[in-house]
């Protein structure tokens, strides 16, 4: 018996809990490690003479480097499991963020973030947590999604300002050399111990379930049966449904619409005059409440639906950016508040509803590559929104339009969902798209 199973009897709780768990501290990482971006941005621009758009293209190709690798996480996690792509993965984040603290040009940025760190950090993202929580829950999906990504907002809170603190005090090379060191340390054993595929591998059922779920014929009743009620789905099957398309379009929207705020809110609020310290808590305070509300969303989502819940979301999320707006309209500094409350909350309805609305749609055999590529077309807004702030900043000198911008691409994110339907589809049943 594992490790971890003994802990989950000893507790006598789920299996599929103590994933979530790991998932949730890895996520927390994923997304500490690319929101600690807009700090380390800040310094690099006051050291190096390079422009915010080029500099900006840094976290860019990291977002493209994902994209490519998205996919290829998925399906090799489908294939080979989760513990042979995560661990690896691991240890070339933690390398990579190493070796930026030994860089000297913009090219080496390129290369050792751009590239290797984002490689990396792709094996620890959502797409590889999605490909395994959508096989321990069915009914809990959006609870489980919730709680695991809830990591991401955790992640916000302590690696972005303690990166900035570590770089007030020691410079930002030796802060890379300890963001680098708390991957391998924490991450490599957390991943390795207690990583499983699927509930069968341990003789158990989703949702930690006595039995087989609803339409497992009874001559078919050991826990493997239960996802036989998912294999037929192909990519070329469900490359010709609306809902597939549909879901690749939503969270590509709305990514472009928040990367224009995480890279570039810190800078934004230090042109205010806003300290930079204080500018970086502003932004863990948005990963605070991102983390309470994607809890929240997530099992809200199991109750009312996907698509209820995600525009109640996005709605907060386009409150929050128009905040920004007033600030700087106003010069009032005050407008900081609903910012980080409310883009905090319309934040925290993304990823429990990407996760949860695709694997009610498309959960099966080839899940880990479907939600690949739904994180890959993520990765390329990410990009293009890290970006087109910059590029719009360089050519205006004002953040305005970028602002504008990501309200109007969010809300069309929101009708977009509508059109994926989730809510045609149950947890822990078998459907088929006509």
């Amino acid at each position: 018996m594992s490790a971890g199973k003994r802990i989950a009897d000893f507790l006598g709780v789920y299996y599929g809990w103590i994933i979530v768990i790991v998932a949730m501290i890895s996520m927390a990482f994923w997304y500490g490690v690319r929101s600690s971006f807009s700090v380390f941005y800040v310094a690099l621009l006051e050291e190096f003479p390079w422009s915010r758009g080029e500099s900006a293209g840094v976290q860019s190709l990291a977002l493209i480097t994902y994209t490519v690798m998205s996919p290829i996480v998925g399906g090799l996690i489908d294939r080979y499991g989760p513990r042979r792509v995560i661990v690896p993965g691991v240890f070339v984040l933690g390398l990579g963020l190493i070796l930026c603290s030994f860089m000297k040009t913009l090219t080496q940025f390129y290369i050792l973030y751009g590239i290797v760190a984002g490689a990396g950090i792709s094996c620890i993202a959502i797409v590889a947590f999605s490909a395994i929580l959508a096989h321990w829950f069915e009914e809990k999906r959006g609870l489980a999604s919730g709680l695991a990504v809830s990591g991401m907002g955790l992640g916000t809170f302590i690696l972005v300002p303690s990166s900035q603190y570590f770089i007030n005090l020691w410079g930002w090379r030796f802060t890379f050399v300890i963001l680098g060191g708390l991957v391998l340390i924490i991450l490599l054993p957390l991943n390795g111990i207690f990583l499983r595929h699927k509930p069968g591998e341990l003789g158990l059922y989703p949702d930690g379930s006595p039995g087989p779920g609803p339409g497992v014929g009874k001559d078919r009743d050991a826990p493997e049966a239960q996802e036989t009620m998912d294999r037929e789905w192909t990519l070329k099957k469900a490359s010709k449904t609306l809902s597939f398309w549909a879901l690749l379009a939503f969270p590509f929207l709305a990514f472009i619409g928040t990367f224009i705020i995480h890279v570039h809110n810190v800078k934004f609020l230090v042109d205010q005059g806003i300290d930079k310290m204080t500018a970086a808590f502003v932004y863990a305070m948005i990963g605070v409440i991102s983390s309470v509300f994607r809890i929240i969303w997530g099992g809200l989502s199991d109750r009312i639906g996907r698509e209820f819940t995600y525009f109640m979301g996005i709605m907060c999320a386009c409150l929050g950016i128009f905040s920004l707006i007033l600030i700087e309209m106003s010069g009032e500094r005050l407008f900081v508040y609903p910012f980080f409350i409310f883009f905090g909350m319309g934040w925290g309805v993304t990823a429990p509803i990407f996760m949860s609305a695709a694997a009610d749609l498309f959960k099966g055999r080839i899940f880990g590559l479907i939600y690949g590529i739904v994180e890959g077309g993520i990765g390329v807004a990410g990009a293009l929104g890290a970006w087109i702030a910059g590029f719009i900043f360089d050519k205006t000198q004002s953040y305005h339009w970028a602002f504008v911008l990501a309200i109007v691409v969010i809300l069309a994110s929101g009708i977009l969902c509508w059109f994926a339907a989730p809510r045609k589809f149950h947890p822990g049943r078998k459907n088929n798209i006509q």
